[in-house]
């Protein structure tokens, strides 16, 4: 079972940030996943929340930004024991630090249209130009999927769950053309891993931060562990 740092290591380091993504490089960990979102400028950066409160303490909403914007917004502010400040980083700054990494799953955040589903995934795809190998394309948004679909797009594709549809999933997994469902911890009961792996689709589970928990999925073959401490879970597992 793959160990997957979530949003880098958010338990660990400052989510969704270089420092983040340094962090888990240096103790080892080879998978990674983050938030992509685009801004006014269609410039694409990592960030999960759509307003920079949770993060930074600034109210500002994200869309409202271009690149030359998001200068002012440290996302390390709660974490005083950081030594350095952590801009919001751009997609292709996180690529550079990550292209080394065996897996990194790319969740792209629900999107308002189907053409900014369109835009949004084509710049993707252009920027994960030699990822092939080890990126996989994630989000709960059918629009984002179906625009992948429409392209062909050459990329592996995840269907994230976190609504209690069981068996439904599978099938519109199938139907989008993904390799993968992402379960939300909650969801993913025994009979739920055993049919997602009957119809051969791979299984990563989110967020697991319990160590008998994780030995669990472990033993039922699940695929990838995503975790806020993924420090802490390659010490155990």
């Amino acid at each position: 079972m793959r160990i997957i740092g979530h949003r880098g290591a958010r338990g660990e380091a400052p989510e969704n940030t270089l420092g983040g993504f340094q962090y888990i490089q240096e103790i080892g960990i080879r998978a990674v996943e983050f938030d992509v979102r685009q801004l006014k400028d269609n410039v694409l950066i990592i960030m999960h929340d759509d307003d920079f409160v949770r993060t930074t303490g600034q109210q500002k909403h994200l869309y409202e930004c271009n690149r030359e914007e998001l200068s002012p917004y440290n996302h390390a502010v709660q974490w005083s024991e950081w030594n350095q400040v952590e801009p919001t980083p751009l997609l292709n700054q996180t690529l550079n630090v990550i292209q080394n990494f065996d897996h990194i799953e790319v969740e792209i955040k629900e999107v308002a249209s189907e053409a900014a589903a369109e835009q949004i995934t084509l710049e993707l795809q252009q920027q994960l130009q030699g990822f092939e190998h080890s990126a996989i394309i994630t989000s709960f948004d059918a629009k984002i999927h179906a625009a992948l679909q429409q392209q062909k797009s050459q990329f592996k594709r995840g269907l994230l769950i976190e609504t209690d549809v069981k068996h439904k999933a599978i099938d519109q997994a199938l139907e989008l053309g993904c390799c993968q469902i992402g379960w939300m911890n909650e969801l993913a009961n025994k009979e739920m891993i055993k049919a997602t792996q009957t119809a051969q689709l791979n299984i990563s589970v989110w967020t697991v931060n319990d160590i008998e928990r994780a030995k669990e999925l472990r033993d039922l073959g699940v695929q990838g562990l995503i975790t806020d401490y993924p420090k802490l879970m390659l010490q155990q597992l």
